[in-house]
């Protein structure tokens, strides 16, 4: 049986003084950061040096025995901050860009116990170096832990467990799906359903620009600035959370539904940078497709992703019938299908989907354990 990770998030309910120790760990965990990433770029300029993870781990006794403030926290988080370093240097090498920043205060939000030293007892989480907090356990914690990350949001508290648990496949489904993701409407999908955009964030924006006035009016760095900070920002995260329950609920319905989901290979990154940024921004295609791609693969399903090239341009009989941008009606001679144009690119998508699964011979009829793929027509 297939294996899938999932992250459980829970609210902490830190009293005062644990809330003091909590942003006082935070704030070491920052330093530590800054000063890791220090030593990398200046031994790189002054003696072109490498300095590796390895390197910076075995020196942690020695700078916790010379800052006492290390030794207030648990020594398997101060692994994982080397760690992170060690991650976005490997990054930016494998990308080419990125190249890692050192972190400033309010940028630097969450730290993690990586292997130990926590653990749940009722209705309180025992962490390491820090005590019993309070935390409210709204669902079950299922599978085998393996890590635990305190993240700080907003002011507010919250503990990620990150677990490993078996999949469990839904009953079998034959039925297919094609899924054409837009601006004017978010989906239109090959059974002629239409999903409306809600663009939740332009429905924020008249807010929002009135609370960010009010940033801009305040001393910056006084108590004031502050409020009117956090006021944007739990505002902001209203948005996320809007965003975050719609997709949830919209790729669980059509995971239950269906077993073969086909859906375009965007470059969303492009797209986000053209004039249509904001509004495909507010769309947030890419976090839509994550989760309709590990749904799909804890359940059994098959989430196909096929070349978006062309899909607008032709017909699901195979005939092309080429369209401008403001062209919303598509219409077959050949076939005589007449519909609108998003209707047509999702029935396009289905068929190309589909000729994946007919042309490749692996794939027919055999248990669906990695079923997130890319086609290239």
């Amino acid at each position: 049986m297939s294996k899938s990770r999932r992250t459980y998030k829970y609210r902490l309910w830190p009293n005062r003084k644990q809330r003091e120790v909590l942003f006082s760990t935070l704030e070491v965990c920052r330093q530590l950061y800054n000063d890791a990433l220090k030593e990398r770029r200046e031994a790189w300029k002054l003696c072109r040096t490498c300095v590796s993870f390895s390197m910076q781990s075995a020196q942690l006794p020695a700078c916790k025995a010379a800052d006492p403030a290390l030794g207030n926290v648990y020594s398997q988080v101060l692994q994982d901050v080397l760690h992170r370093v060690d991650k976005t240097y490997q990054a930016f090498f494998r990308r080419g860009r990125g190249f890692p920043r050192f972190k400033g205060q309010g940028w630097y939000d969450s730290f993690t116990y990586p292997q130990a030293g926590f653990g749940v007892n009722g209705g309180q989480l025992s962490l390491s170096k820090i005590g019993n907090v309070k935390i409210k356990l709204h669902r079950w914690l299922q599978g085998e832990v393996k890590t635990l990350t305190l993240k700080n949001e907003n002011g507010k508290w919250y503990a990620c467990f990150s677990s490993i648990l078996d999949s469990e496949p839904l009953p079998e489904n034959h039925d297919a799906i094609g899924i054409d993701v837009g601006l004017e409407a978010f989906a239109v999908t090959s059974d002629a359903e239409m999903v409306d955009n809600p663009r939740w964030f332009r429905a924020a924006q008249k807010e929002l620009r009135r609370k960010q006035r009010h940033v801009s009016r305040c001393t910056k760095r006084s108590s004031g600035w502050k409020r009117a900070c956090r006021r944007v920002a739990k505002l902001h995260r209203h948005v996320f959370h809007q965003r975050n329950d719609f997709q949830h609920k919209l790729s669980r319905e059509l995971v239950n539904n269906y077993g073969i989901i086909a859906v375009e290979d965007l470059n969303i990154q492009g797209l986000a940078g053209g004039t249509l940024a904001k509004s495909v921004h507010d769309a947030a295609w890419s976090g839509f497709i994550r989760k309709l791609s590990y749904k799909a693969e804890s359940a059994g399903r098959w989430l196909v992703k096929v070349n978006a090239r062309g899909t607008s341009q032709q017909c699901p009989c195979g005939r092309a019938v080429p369209k401008k941008l403001w062209d919303r009606k598509h219409h077959c001679s050949a076939c005589g299908l007449e519909t609108i144009r998003d209707h047509a690119s999702a029935l396009e998508i289905l068929r190309r989907g589909l000729r994946l699964r007919t042309e490749t011979p692996a794939l027919a009829g055999v248990a669906l354990e990695a079923p997130s793929f890319s086609y290239g027509a």
